[in-house]
């Protein structure tokens, strides 16, 4: 049976969630990461991981629909088997996400329902199932954003569903404490590169004047944290929203 950790990483082809992967990986951790459409792009983020010396897979996954989940943890499983010989694993980073930006009056019903379903409710049921997986002292780390704290015209939809992983995150950490699994919140500010945040010369100067470090977000500025709380040096941090923004709206 594996030896090393292993952690199940949605959205873990690019941008944060390929950080995430990398850093896990760079600490010892065998990596199974899901994308949703670019096989490409996640073959080389396997590659990369690889070239670490660590063992990873990248299996498809539309976070946002419900009724795959039960094919995907099939898969899941067989991973699990033939290339780490293993029955669990022992970190789930909930990663996987989109973005939206429309004001509160022009918001559709359809946008809103593929916010909900991407970060809130598929989120909620991934983890739900995935917690059979999930080796006792094991880690949920949540991907939220700084946006549940502070508010900005136009994500209205995309920051409450945000709002409910925290909340989400602290029930989660109350009720699989007996088991030892703790779950804690992840909040980065506007990343930009890789990810699905809206660049351009304008945004970012914008976003560096209200950032106490003077400067815009970046994928690598997000990995290292989800690493420490998976690591035993967070053994005693549970439940807990942990920003990371640079000091953004301070």
């Amino acid at each position: 049976m594996s030896s090393h950790k292993i952690a199940l990483i949605t959205g873990g082809s690019r941008g944060i969630g390929k950080d995430i992967a990398l850093n896990l990986a760079q600490k010892g951790t065998d990596i199974i990461l899901t994308y949703l459409s670019n096989r490409t792009e996640a073959e080389a983020t396997v590659a990369a991981i690889e070239s670490v010396g660590r063992k990873a897979v990248a299996l498809p996954l539309n976070a946002a629909e419900t009724p795959g989940f039960d094919t995907f943890f099939n898969q899941v499983n067989l991973a699990l088997r033939d290339t780490f010989d293993a029955e669990r694993f022992d970190f789930l980073i909930n990663n996987a996400g989109t973005s939206l930006t429309a004001p509160v009056t022009e918001t559709t019903e359809a946008q809103f329902d593929e916010m909900l379903n991407i970060h809130l409710k598929g989120v909620y049921f991934l983890t739900q199932k995935a917690v059979n997986y999930i080796h006792d002292g094991g880690r949920i780390v949540n991907i939220s954003s700084a946006v549940s704290r502070y508010s900005f015209p136009g994500v209205s939809a995309y920051a409450i569903m945000k709002g409910g992983i925290d909340v989400y995150t602290r029930y989660l950490a109350l009720e699989l404490g007996a088991r030892r699994i703790s779950a804690n919140v992840v909040a980065p500010g506007a990343v930009f590169g890789g990810s699905t945040m809206q660049d351009s010369p304008e945004i970012r100067a914008w976003v560096q004047s209200m950032t106490a470090l003077g400067r815009v977000g970046l994928p690598d500025d997000v990995g290292g944290v989800v690493a420490f709380l998976c690591s035993e040096d967070a053994k005693w941090v549970n439940g807990q929203r942990i920003e990371v923004t640079g000091g953004m709206s301070l």
